[in-house]
């Protein structure tokens, strides 16, 4: 528990930033719906056809999952608030809509009639009897909708919107239960303060319930302007993965090396190269063999000073997986040093950019160095279960891996793909719940074993030192095995468009930090 307070207060600042965006993110839509659901509820009481045709719609809106939504949007409008904006507004618009027609379909017949009797036109009606005999309704719907859209405003997150998504997806990256709960709590706290806000409001009557809802709507154009609250703004815009935010060899290990000072976007990484093809941001991170580096004809930054160590790739397994299963070992060295930086380049370039599946890749690759066979008939009673990360290049991996042992052994490979970040896939390692997944050395030395600043210092930076030190630790304190690296080296970057690299004059890390604090 006292970890998480000194976390809230180590990032006050980034927190109040967030928790400002998400309030302005949830307005923001909220308004959008009311000025578009309001009229669009009293339209259907009067046009009743049209009613179970609007509500439908609105309703299979509803239902659809709001990452699917998303990921629907994204290529029409790409990242950033255009998307999130849309996916909220979407979302409110069922309870303002319904609540709306529910609200003044049920004003008493009588009343209206009696209105009409004393010479009231219909529009007269409708603002002077119907709605303000509707306004509890409808801000039940307005509560529904509010609440609502506190929750899946933190989706916002993996399009670079912002919000408090922000700190719950890096700490889902990470392991980072701090951070997850640095997340999580503000947004439900908003999201009981609002909902007690507009109960309070809904329970008032007459001439009260005026004042009020009057107060409302003036209060949600300025609760929308909090996402128009100017923050830091940096020469360069950067968008960096939440995994990379947060890791110790990732930004951390920069603003230490470098004394790189950015304030970034955090956008979810298979969005970062959408993102700065479109020019939505300027520097991303990634990965040095990714396939849209070629792809987006982007320019990988030198890393003078070796902020990154090396990350030469290898499968980590089970001492007593290789123990039961002997075969492995062979199985495994198989493949030893055939991928070489080039060749996993292109296979991802193949996956990223050409839409090839990694069931074809994996099988082109095996085949072209003679490691293709097919699957031998009879009984598969005996399973191993490989895991990976949720990255291209951990799928095309994890595909190698099920049809090179399925060709060799008579073993069954169950994947359980997507595990998210590295933490997560050590965790299943060690408790059992895989048998093996691909790692990097680089990512077993600072994110798993994180030894101290005097060990770092004394340990040379040569790829062969990094992989025996892991290989020796790992084995001493978890049991796990480091087999032979397959030969490429995906290390963490910094990315730049190659044309605006050139004309800004920056090729490396140092030239970038010269260059933002000019």
């Amino acid at each position: 528990m006292i970890d998480f307070f000194t976390f809230i207060r180590d990032h006050a600042d980034k927190l109040l930033e967030q928790t400002l965006t998400h309030v302005g993110l949830t307005f923001v839509s909220l308004l959008l719906a009311l000025l578009i659901g309001v009229p669009l509820g009293i339209l259907i009481t009067r046009q009743t056809k049209l009613a179970s045709s609007v509500l439908g719609v609105a309703g299979i809106l509803q239902t659809v999952p709001s990452v699917a939504l998303l990921g629907f949007l994204i290529p029409l409008l790409g990242i950033g608030v255009g998307p999130a904006l849309v996916a909220l507004f979407l979302y409110a618009l069922l309870p303002i809509i319904r609540n709306t027609y529910v609200g003044i379909t049920e004003v008493s017949a009588s009343v209206k009639e009696a209105a009409r009797g004393v010479g009231m036109t219909d529009s007269q009606i409708l603002a002077k009897v119907e709605l303000p005999l509707a306004l509890p309704v409808i801000f039940a719907g307005v509560r529904t909708a509010t609440v609502i859209n506190v929750g899946v405003a933190t989706l916002a997150a993996y399009v670079a919107a912002g919000g408090l998504g922000e700190f719950i997806f890096s700490g889902i990256a990470l392991s980072n239960v701090n951070m997850m709960l640095a997340g999580a709590i503000p947004a439900a706290l908003l999201a009981v303060g609002f909902d007690f806000g507009l109960a309070q409001l809904q329970r008032l009557s007459g001439k009260k319930l005026r004042i009020g809802a009057l107060v409302f709507v003036v209060l949600v154009p300025f609760l929308s302007a909090f996402y128009l609250v100017p923050g830091r703004q940096d020469k360069l815009i950067a968008g960096f993965a939440h995994e990379f935010y947060g890791r110790s060899d990732g930004y951390p290990g920069l603003q230490k090396t470098y004394g790189l000072s950015l304030l970034p976007r955090l956008i979810d990484q298979n969005l970062m190269y959408e993102a700065i093809y479109r020019k939505q941001v300027d520097i991303i991170s990634g990965y040095s063999t990714d396939g849209r580096i070629k792809a987006f004809d982007l320019l990988v930054l030198t890393d003078n000073r070796h902020a990154f160590p090396p990350y030469d790739a290898a499968p980590v397994i089970r001492q007593s997986t290789l123990k039961r299963y002997p075969e492995l070992g062979a199985t495994f060295d198989s493949l030893a040093g055939k991928l070489t930086d080039s060749v996993m380049t292109e296979l991802n370039y193949r996956a990223d950019y050409l839409h090839q599946s990694p069931e074809r890749i994996a099988t082109d690759f095996l085949k072209q160095m003679g490691l293709y066979e097919t699957p031998k008939a009879g009984d598969r009673s005996q399973t191993i279960v490989m895991g990976s990360k949720v990255f291209t290049e951990q799928y095309i991996l994890a595909e190698i891996y099920r049809q090179l042992i399925e060709g060799k052994t008579s073993l069954r490979v169950v994947t359980k793909t997507g595990l998210g970040g590295t933490q997560i896939c050590f965790d299943a390692l060690r408790n059992g719940s895989i048998d093996f997944y691909p790692e990097y050395t680089g990512t077993g030395l600072l994110v798993i074993l994180q030894p101290s600043g005097d060990v770092l210092r004394k340990l040379p930076t040569h790829p062969d030192s990094v992989y025996r030190f892991v290989q020796q630790q790992f084995a001493r304190k978890y049991g796990l095995n480091w087999l032979k690296p397959l030969g490429f080296n995906n290390s963490y970057c910094l990315m730049m468009r190659r044309e605006q690299a050139r004309q800004l004059r920056i090729g490396s890390i140092e030239n970038l930090v010269r260059y933002l604090e000019k």
